[in-house]
């Protein structure tokens, strides 16, 4: 028997280590709630976790299986399950954090001291960090050179799912619940979890909203995303999945623009795993910045700011729009998440740091390498070539990709009423015309033009230019 220790692979289709597993021997999968882990964790994450391990558990019951539920240190419990059950393998599908590499290295250490074989497989990406390189062998720091690589090489067709032969007749426990974890229930409405939800996400994407990706994955108020982060970060579909329907779309294509829409959501499949392998060759950049300057970049302290910012109650539209889509649903539209990053960053001088810990604490979809990545890309620090200077103005983003207005009215009750002229002038009226427009909406606590230019003598400084 092996044993099959489920993590961020909460499925039993296109799973690497679970088919090599079930090829094998009759499979008994695990899944351990780590403590060490669980500090990291946040309520709308173990929300999600749960809902998957739920479904999953149920999927392997319905194959004559089941899913064996254990807390405590996996050093521990992963050696005792076995030899209970007459193992004497334990596989798993690799993440790429610093944090999981250190504890798999720990467990394989544990489980070779117990007797026991110990292999890990890739299974998250479409290629696993350190096969796209340079020709020196670096990871590429340029997302462009790294993404032609990725495109032009051939990924592998999804794994097949164990059927109930394969899987060893045992009964587990049930789960805990949030409060058993130590979690209060989640602020915001989750997004549902499981192989279910995210095959139908998938499903539906294709079905259409793939082919408008190109034109309108920037609107927030667009239905022109997979909506399939959180289904990614916890592995509910495969990737190989995902890009076996994508390639079944862009067959079915019905034009060139279409056609030009798939390869454009393949680009956002291709940034998810060059932050994957920018943060397996760096994993201090979780707390340090990927790029360095000559003096340190003087980082404002103002916690009445960040609050503000946490609360969307910046008296910029599109930014409070998207605060508070973080808390209400535990996500935010990719381009929004953009334009919160550099307001924080290059309007309020904040360390990207702070937004990274509440991205972190709120979303259901918190993917440590992507949030990484993305967060220090809007703040000058990451991975491109001259990103300092780059500053986002929040009226002419809102205004071009929400220019009805629609988004922001929908999170920001306060602007329902308002026109969408006076919603994107909003930081430029004088304090009169706020009053009759929208009276309950803050003012802005901020003039972006000055923080602009702030921000660059902020970031010119650190370099030392004269």
């Amino acid at each position: 028997m092996i044993v099959h220790w489920h993590r961020r692979d909460l499925r039993a289709t296109d799973n690497r280590s679970l088919e090599a597993a079930a090829s094998t021997e009759p499979v008994l999968p695990v899944f351990v709630f780590d403590p060490e882990i669980l500090e990291f964790a946040s309520p709308p994450r173990v929300t999600f976790m749960l809902e998957s391990l739920s479904e999953l558990r149920a999927w392997y019951r319905e194959r004559g299986g089941d899913l064996l539920i254990a807390t405590g240190d996996p050093r521990d419990e992963l050696p005792r399950i076995a030899r209970e059950h007459d193992a004497d393998r334990v596989v798993w599908n690799r993440d790429y954090s610093g944090l999981a590499r250190k504890r798999d290295d720990a467990v394989r250490v544990a489980l070779t001291d117990a007797g026991l074989e110990a292999e890990s497989y890739d299974d998250a990406l479409l290629f696993e960090p350190g096969s796209i390189t340079t020709q020196d062998g670096e990871t590429y720091a340029v997302y462009s050179y790294f993404w032609r690589k990725w495109r032009d090489r051939e990924k592998e067709t999804a794994y097949p799912e164990p059927n109930g032969d394969q899987l060893a007749d045992v009964s587990g426990d049930s789960l805990p619940s949030l409060a058993d974890l130590g979690f209060a229930d989640p602020e915001a409405a989750v997004p549902d979890g499981g192989m279910g939800a995210a095959h139908r996400r998938l499903e539906t994407f294709c079905d259409g909203p793939i082919y408008r990706y190109a034109d309108q994955r920037d609107e927030p108020a667009a239905d022109a995303t997979s909506g399939l982060s959180a289904h990614l970060k916890f592995g509910t579909i495969g990737i190989r999945a995902v890009y076996e329907a994508l390639e079944r779309a862009a067959a079915d294509a019905p034009d060139e623009a279409a056609a030009d829409s798939c390869e454009e959501f393949a680009s956002q499949l291709a940034w998810r795993e060059f932050y994957a392998h920018v943060l397996t060759a760096n994993p201090e950049t979780v707390t340090e910045n990927y790029r360095s300057y000559e003096h340190p970049i003087e980082w404002r302290t103002d916690p009445d700011a960040l609050q503000a910012w946490k609360d969307g109650e910046t008296g910029y539209p599109i930014v409070d729009a998207g605060m508070r889509q973080l808390r209400s649903e535990a996500i935010v539209h990719n381009r929004v998440r953009m334009l919160v990053a550099s307001f924080l960053t290059k309007d309020l001088l904040l360390d990207w740091r702070e937004g990274y810990a509440w991205f972190r604490e709120k979303l259901a979809d918190h993917d440590t390498a992507n949030d990484v990545g993305g967060w220090q890309w809007a703040a000058g620090t990451g991975t491109d070539a001259q990103p300092y200077f780059r500053v986002f103005n929040p009226m002419t983003q809102g205004e071009r990709y929400d220019p009805d207005a629609e988004y922001i009215r929908e999170h920001v009750p306060e602007l329902e009423d308002a026109p969408p002229d006076a919603i994107h002038d909003w930081p430029n009226l004088d304090s009169e015309e706020r009053a009759e427009v929208a009276p309950e909406y803050p003012a802005p606590i901020v003039d972006h033009a000055e923080r602009r230019e702030a921000a660059i003598e902020m970031f010119e400084a650190a370099r030392g230019d004269d």
